[in-house]
């Protein structure tokens, strides 16, 4: 159960379809994307946010019906609140971010509405060891598992890209958004620039959201406008392509709610070098020295020096991306993240059966 309209929902349903389960995906918004002929979908008649209180008779009666081994719910907030309601078990609870991060820092209404939801769940699914540790802080539930969000490394390849003409292009691919520190990247990109003269430099941005025009204006105030290529919204299908473009990819995340790198990790397939703020998610994808570097999260003067000092070394870009590229086939595959999942789905079973035969609470 989680927000259909979601990329990351969509590739949870169909690899789970993919690996032979049979996959039931119910949300409370509308589906954006395609979903394998394994998945059966079902729309609750009440979308969110109301559906989170309002839908739970319906997904009641319905999980009556499908009768499940388990419910995965998605985002520990809205879906994990009507996941509750349902009172459903066994319960796997999947954490996201912001419902952990951000959610709870509200008030104290929503800190314990959050800790209910992750009190009721059999066990809690999180994409990183970090968000882990901090979803113990509102509640140490006994049971976790880490399931993180892999890449598919047969998509996501190196090239034989060079630099063309001499012209290096550092990249990023998120959502124009504050938290994303896209600000931070233009004005290292600018101080980088002042240093590489006259070596050229480009700066190329995938993404849009409500900062664009800030950004732009930005840009154009560094002085740097003419070198910074905004590509606006791209569909995840074309990303491989922007990132085949790059030579070192960037991401200065201010938040320690970007809690996975997703992103990240989709350039370290690619074979690209990294350059990441110490924000929570980027940093633990990330190996300092070894992958890329971590940076402080808003200076902008380390991530020029870090980027200054890849575009002085072709021989450190190339080892940097090789060893990139393996730390995601080691730990961060795709086949991998199924595996993580599926036996996470199995361990939340067997709690629940212990508990019921105990008569212990989930």
């Amino acid at each position: 159960m989680a927000g259909a309209h979601s990329v990351h929902t969509v590739r949870w349903a169909n690899g789970l379809a993919s690996d032979g389960h049979e996959v039931h995906l119910i949300s409370a918004h509308r589906l954006t994307g395609a979903l394998d002929g394994g998945v059966a979908f079902h729309s609750l008649p009440i979308g969110a946010p109301w559906g989170y209180l309002a839908a739970a008779g319906s997904l009641r009666n319905l999980l009556r019906c499908i009768q499940p081994d388990i419910l995965n719910a998605h985002y520990a907030t809205g879906y994990g609140l009507l996941a509750r309601l349902s009172r459903f078990q066994p319960l796997l609870l999947s954490m996201w971010g912001s419902d952990v991060y951000d959610f709870p820092e509200k008030s104290t209404f929503h800190r314990r509405l959050l800790a209910s939801n992750l009190r009721q769940a059999s066990a809690l699914g999180s994409t990183s060891r970090c968000m882990a540790r901090r979803a113990a802080e509102t509640w140490p539930h006994p049971h976790i598992f880490v399931t993180p969000f892999g890449v598919d490394e047969r998509v996501f390849l190196p090239s034989s890209r060079s630099a063309e003409s001499g012209c290096l292009v550092i990249g990023t691919v998120k959502a124009l958004k504050h938290k994303y520190g896209i600000d931070t990247l233009i004005e290292a990109f600018a101080l980088a620039l002042q240093q590489l003269k006259p070596r050229a430099l480009r700066l190329e941005i995938a993404g849009s959201g409500p900062e664009e025009k800030s950004l732009k204006a930005l840009a154009v105030r560094l002085g740097v406008a003419e070198m910074v290529l905004f590509h606006g919204p791209v569909e995840h299908e074309r990303v491989p392509a922007l990132l085949d473009r790059l030579n070192i990819f960037v991401a200065l995340s201010r938040l320690d709610s970007e809690s996975f790198g997703v992103a990240i990790l989709e350039a370290s397939a690619a074979g690209k070098a990294v350059v990441v703020s110490d924000a929570d998610g980027p940093a633990e994808v990330t190996l300092n020295g070894s992958t890329g570097y971590v940076v402080p999260r808003n200076d902008p003067v380390a991530a020029a020096d870090a980027i200054v000092r890849l575009a002085r070394s072709p021989d450190l870009r190339e080892r940097m991306g090789a060893a990139d590229r393996q730390h995601v086939l080691t730990h961060y595959t795709w086949s991998r993240s199924l595996a993580l999942m599926c036996e996470a789905y199995r361990e939340t079973i067997r709690i629940h059966r212990r508990a019921t035969a105990t008569g212990e609470s989930a």
